[in-house]
This record gives C-alpha cells, sequence and structure tokens, in this order.
C-alpha cells in the first residue's frame, strides 16, 4: 500500500475534506466522527461534532445546537459533492466515543438518529455505527481508500 501524500488533522466541531490520497485524523471524546467517502472517485471528508452532555437531560439539548449540528454537517456533505462531483455511492461510516455520564447513551442518541436521517436523505449510505468508550479514541480516515482505524 503506497504511503498518502499528506495528514489532515480535524478539529472538534469542524469537518475536512480531501481529493487526493491523505489521512484525516482526529481524537474522539465524547464525540462523533462521521466519515463520508466515494472509494471510486477516492475522495471523502471528516466531520468531528463533539457530544457533550451539557444539562440535566439529553431531551432538553436546544434546538441551536442541534441545527449548528445539522449545518456542520450539510456544508461537509455539500464539500465533498463540490470536490467529486462525479461521486455517485456516498457512504458514511460512523464513530463514536461516549463520556462516562450516565446520561451520555441518551446524548449520543438523540444525536446519531439526526446524523443517521440526514445522511440517508441527502442519498449517503449509512454503514453500522462504532461506538466506543473509556480512554478517547483516535481516527485515521483515509478516504482514497475508504479504510478507517481506530485506537
Amino acid at each position: 500500500m503506497s504511503r498518502p501524500n499528506r495528514e489532515i488533522i480535524v478539529a472538534p466541531d469542524r469537518f475536512e475534506v480531501a481529493d487526493e490520497d491523505a489521512i484525516l485524523i482526529t481524537e474522539l471524546r465524547s464525540a462523533i466522527a462521521v466519515c463520508v467517502y466515494d472509494a471510486v472517485e477516492e475522495a471523502g471528508a471528516l466531520l468531528h461534532l463533539r457530544c457533550i452532555v451539557r444539562v440535566a437531560k439529553p431531551a432538553d439539548m436546544t434546538d441551536t445546537t442541534l441545527a449548528t449540528e445539522l449545518l456542520l454537517l450539510d456544508r461537509c456533505v455539500e464539500s465533498m459533492r463540490e470536490i467529486a462531483p462525479a461521486a455517485r455511492n456516498l457512504q458514511a461510516r460512523i464513530f463514536a466515543h461516549l463520556d462516562d455520564h450516565p446520561q451520555a447513551p441518551e446524548t449520543f442518541d438523540i444525536v446519531l438518529t439526526l446524523v443517521k436521517h440526514f445522511l440517508l436523505d441527502s442519498g449517503v449510505k449509512v454503514l453500522p455505527a462504532d461506538v466506543g468508550s473509556g480512554p478517547a479514541r483516535e481516527l485515521r480516515f483515509r478516504p482514497s481508500m475508504g479504510w478507517v482505524q481506530t485506537r
């Protein structure tokens, strides 16, 4: 396997796209990573959304928080389509790290449901989510090959 041209760090509440061979890297701490790619076009994007329990009840997540996450997701998917207009088989893999807070699973489920519905409505095939807890998870995503490694 050839070595990618560069590594790109993706900060929380940000996304990066790559249309050349690169590795997108992030560290998940109470967060969700959405890896969108088209292996035929060898392009992809990584979106890093924080998923922090800030209120007593996850159902109390504000409309502003959810709208911001949807806006980031929309911009990410649109940027992906701009760099790879011929992409016809977009897929998404979702990875998450849950905090040890008792409400973390419920908060995660709300955000995950929102993300999955948006992706499906956008014509992106959503693969099963990979959820972990404990120490932070390092994620390395190589969109040109649809390859993701977590530690």
